[in-house]
């Protein structure tokens, strides 16, 4: 057992982050966390206070030499005094949640705790989660207005395969197999997927591609790949309020299950790694739920209690 303090952990979890490929701003974001929340465990196990009694001050006077070693009641203590402060809301702690979770399972895949006391953190329950996406005939409508042929190849593509940004940006022209139907992508921590792609979307990435037979897919500046932010200035130019390359994802993981019903190749091509995550993407169609209502509810269609 190797224990250790917080600050014996925090840059070999930057490091450890750096290394499966996540941004710097996502680095810095999980940092901030778990050093507030390292500060927060100095303050219980060193003053008198109770857990709703400390302030900024404290905060910067706490040090980051407490031990990683927590239980699951003091991580759902800390979790309570941010909803007290009234700085954070459900959304919000989720990211806390996953944070601390990222971290501590880091902690004991190398032998830094005995327990990962995040296996027993419920996650809040966030109101209207539904996020707002676009109908199958809606999308196509949107991609019938954009002129530009390579932007508009980008919003489909989108579309057609559910990937994320920075998905769809690394794809060079050798991660597409014409005859298969496929490309190979690149995920979160370097995981490799094959994701699907029509004949319609295929034979525009071909026309797109002219003789390339290799390099990246999109080119962006001095030869590089496409930058996510060329991609989010391309929604921002042409979709509607609140459209975003992510919710174009939830309307292609929307679109394939309500057809579908099939939730593990939704996952599998979303390339989550919990189902749990697939699962607030989808909605219960109006047309199945009418179904069900008719054909079991009692009252429905003049049916009796038996």
């Amino acid at each position: 057992m190797e224990n250790g303090f917080f600050s014996d952990w925090l840059n070999r979890f930057a490091h450890y982050l750096r290394m499966r490929n996540y941004s710097s701003k996502t680095v810095a974001s999980y940092d901030q966390t778990v050093r507030q929340f390292g500060r927060y465990v100095w303050l219980r196990r060193s003053a008198a206070g109770d857990a709703g009694s400390f302030d900024e001050r404290d905060f910067g006077h706490a040090r980051l030499d407490a031990g990683v070693e927590v239980s699951a009641a003091l991580v759902t203590d800390f979790l309570s005094y941010l909803v007290e402060r009234q700085e954070y809301q459900p959304r919000t702690l989720h990211r806390v949640i996953s944070t601390l979770s990222s971290f501590y399972s880091y902690l004991y895949a190398q032998g830094a705790v005995t327990t990962n006391p995040m296996l027993g953190i419920d996650r809040p329950r966030i109101k209207n989660q539904e996020l707002k996406y676009l109908k199958h005939s809606q999308v196509l409508r949107l991609i019938r207005t954009i002129e530009d042929d390579e932007d508009r190849l980008i919003v489909r593509l989108i579309y057609a395969t559910g990937v994320r940004v920075s998905e769809l940006c690394t794809i060079n022209v050798e991660d597409i197999d014409f005859e298969e139907h496929t490309i190979r992508v690149t995920g979160k921590g370097d995981k490799i997927r094959i994701v699907f792609i029509d004949e319609e979307t295929l034979a525009e990435v071909e026309r797109y591609i002219g003789n390339r037979i290799v390099g990246p897919l999109f080119i962006g500046q001095q030869g590089n790949h496409l930058s996510p932010r060329t991609v989010q200035r391309i929604f921002k130019k042409y979709a509607p309020d609140g459209i975003t390359p992510h919710k174009l994802r939830h309307s292609y993981a929307s679109e394939l299950y309500r057809r579908s019903k099939n939730l593990r190749v939704v996952q599998e091509n979303l390339g989550h790694t919990s189902i749990k995550t697939t699962e607030i993407y989808l909605h219960t169609d109006i047309d199945e739920r009418r179904r069900v209502y008719r054909e079991f509810f009692p009252l429905s269609d003049g049916k009796r209690d038996e």
